[in-house]
């Protein structure tokens, strides 16, 4: 009988490790397309935004999205950017840690 528990046991530990697997693959996928919405939303919508840091812009923006602010913007890579997805990334952008970000990438990108 112990056995059979150890046997359960591992099966279990394997098929978690290739949920965390697949996991992780979703949620970078995830996160591409979030980026991919965010930098053309920013270029599109954000005509203030200098072309050298939207890229650097759009990683702070992600960085500091939740993980449900990156679902929508995944959803607005689908589906397209609205007036809800320039107003979250204005949100995201409004936070201190964004703005420190998106300063030191400004400098970064503008500079070299």
């Amino acid at each position: 009988m112990g056995l059979r528990v150890t046997f359960a046991a591992l099966g279990f530990v394997a098929a978690l490790a290739g949920c965390t697997e697949a996991t992780k693959a979703v949620d970078e996928v995830a996160r591409r397309s979030a980026k991919a919405a965010v930098a053309e939303t920013l270029t599109t919508r954000f005509p203030l935004v200098p072309k050298a840091v939207v890229t650097p812009f759009t990683d702070c923006i992600i960085d500091n999205a939740s993980g449900i602010e990156i679902g929508q913007f995944a959803k607005a890579a689908v589906v397209g950017a609205d007036d809800t997805t320039v107003a979250l990334i204005s949100d995201i952008l409004g936070r201190p840690a964004t703005q420190q970000c998106a300063g030191k990438a400004s400098l970064a990108a503008l500079a070299g």
